[in-house]
């Protein structure tokens, strides 16, 4: 399930404020680092990782004690 973005939100309703009130739907300007941030490399997978207490074993490597990279928890990008 993903989730939308306040910004993205605050443009829909103006959308829908817009177009019952017939004026014509606003164009975003371009942000890109919104759009970096959004992009599916950056999402985390939620899964449960070790603590530094357990000296639980990295996913990615286990012969390394997990450091809490969050690389397990991305798609790798």
């Amino acid at each position: 399930m993903s989730t939308i973005s306040e910004d993205d939100l605050r443009l829909m309703i103006r959308e829908a404020i817009a177009k019952r009130a017939g004026g014509r739907p606003s164009i975003p300007e371009p942000n890109p680092a919104a759009d970096f941030a959004r992009h599916v490399s950056h999402l985390r997978i939620k899964l449960s990782r070790g603590s530094d207490e357990d000296g639980g074993a990295c996913l990615i490597e286990p012969v390394v004690k997990c450091n809490h990279c969050g690389f397990c928890q991305s798609f790798g990008h």
